[in-house]
């Protein structure tokens, strides 16, 4: 089976105070609809934190800092394995501009199950409740 390392971005209002986090609803392809953290494929010659950084201004418009890593997701979706390193990001710069997501929403630790998350994305989603207050 294929392997395909994307990075995500888990924005939040401040990578030391963490009381919400910025998800978007897929617009395009199977998974329209969904919801996921904001990133995509790495790079050839790009290191997991460049790939973010690239991808969040492709897709948002937004300039972001790159935090600690909280998870690398390995999850078998029916053709492809999926490898998605996880990091904590905040907007330095811009306004989380949707160019390809369809929706956004900011979630506080008690939202973070009100929106149907893409396979992968849900399994990071205890890991991070239990870093917000």
């Amino acid at each position: 089976m294929k392997t395909v390392r994307v990075v995500a971005a888990v924005i939040c209002d401040s990578i030391k105070n963490k009381k919400q986090i910025f998800a978007t609803a897929r617009g395009y392809g199977e998974f329209k609809g969904k919801w996921e953290f904001p990133g995509g494929k790495i790079e050839l010659g790009e290191t997991p934190e460049q790939a973010l950084i690239r991808e969040i201004r492709e897709e948002l418009e937004t300039d972001i800092k790159v935090g600690e890593l909280i998870h690398t997701v390995e999850y078998d979706y029916p053709t492809f394995h999926l490898s998605m390193d996880c990091f904590w990001c905040e907007v330095v710069k811009g306004n989380l501009t949707l160019l390809e997501a369809k929706a956004a929403k900011w979630l506080s630790r008690e939202q973070l199950y009100d929106v149907q998350w893409l396979p992968a994305d849900i399994t990071l989603i205890e890991k991070i409740k239990r870093k917000m207050p």
